[in-house]
């Protein structure tokens, strides 16, 4: 029977991993850095959750036998990837798991902010029904709006695919262009990342953060927006510059923003997004919801059975594949 690490978090329905674990694993449940979690490494050969700064050169020499890092999440930001590839051990995401869910995020921020949905709470809540001046809202449909996707990945497809459903217009920018075939089929069009910035009435990101990601929108790229545009961010916070998007939604820069993520989680009490109309905020609570449990730990231990049958695993990260 070969022995596998669950890192504890709360994140985690553990009842569901346990529920779904192969018999044919044996799974210690542990927190990291814990005595139970670091006796257990010496044997482990696959290793379950989310990635941790302690992930380091000295942890790989800790777990001799380890042959995978397996996580529960889509991002891995917070991995080593130098030290994992000095290790020889691949680390790979949940398998577009939570894509339903972070993409079904991207469309709630999207209709919050532009139907104002905070706003007509407090407003509603505080007795001020449609509030003190009611000539002055102006609340927007996505029909017929133009949505440019950075990053067309699982979560960025699965994106287009609903946004169509509202009756938006859908351009993409990514790296890795699809076919003109495979574009049209999704109904998308391939936009340059400046073009895309300037026509796009609701921009959503959607990629990994990375060195080159980080700021990947920054005041320069914030002023080719439309003023009545929309910034949406359920990916990672720092792919936005922080300090520039507060100043773009203070300035009148562009209309809005919906944030599932920041550059420091959780933010700081005087974090200045706190205080602004245009902005709706949520606590990088995209990706977990009661039926991805199943998906994230379904696809998690499928790969770790494929690792131990002597296989090549599934969705290892693109800086670690071959």
């Amino acid at each position: 029977m070969a022995r596998i690490i669950i890192a504890d978090n709360p994140l985690n329905e553990l009842d569901i991993a346990r529920q779904l674990l192969p018999p044919d694993l044996d799974a210690v449940i542990a927190r990291h850095g814990s005595p139970e979690f670091t006796a257990a490494l010496r044997d482990a050969v696959c290793l379950v959750g989310f990635g941790d700064g302690t992930m380091d050169d000295d942890f790989y020499k800790t777990a001799p036998n380890l042959k995978l890092v397996q996580l529960l999440s889509a991002g891995y930001d917070r991995c080593d990837i130098e030290a994992a590839r000095r290790a020889g051990v691949p680390i790979c995401n949940n398998g577009g798991a939570n894509s339903t869910a972070v993409a079904e995020h991207a469309m709630l921020l999207m209709l919050a902010v532009c139907r104002r949905l905070v706003w007509q709470h407090s407003n509603v809540a505080a007795g001020r029904w449609r509030g003190n001046a009611v000539q002055d809202v102006k609340l927007y449909e996505l029909k017929g709006r133009t949505l440019g996707i950075v990053g067309l990945g699982s979560i960025g497809k699965k994106v287009a695919r609903m946004a169509q459903a509202f009756g938006m217009v859908v351009q993409y920018y990514d790296i890795v262009r699809l076919t003109e075939e495979r574009a049209d089929d999704l109904g998308v069009k391939f936009a340059l990342f400046d073009e895309l910035l300037k026509t796009s009435d609701i921009v959503s990101l959607h990629v990994p953060l990375t060195p080159d990601t980080k700021h990947l929108v920054g005041a320069q790229q914030l002023a080719m927006m439309k003023s009545t545009g929309y910034l949406i961010n359920t990916c990672r916070g720092p792919v936005a510059d922080e300090k520039a998007l507060i100043e773009a939604l203070s300035n009148g820069t562009i209309a809005g923003a919906g944030l599932d993520v920041f550059d420091q989680e959780p933010p700081p009490a005087d974090n200045p997004l706190f205080t602004l109309p245009n902005v709706t905020l949520t606590a990088h609570f995209a990706g977990p919801t009661w039926e991805n449990q199943y998906s994230r730990f379904r696809n998690a231990f499928d790969n770790c059975q494929r690792v131990i049958r002597g296989e090549k695993p599934l969705w290892v990260i693109p800086e670690l594949r071959d």
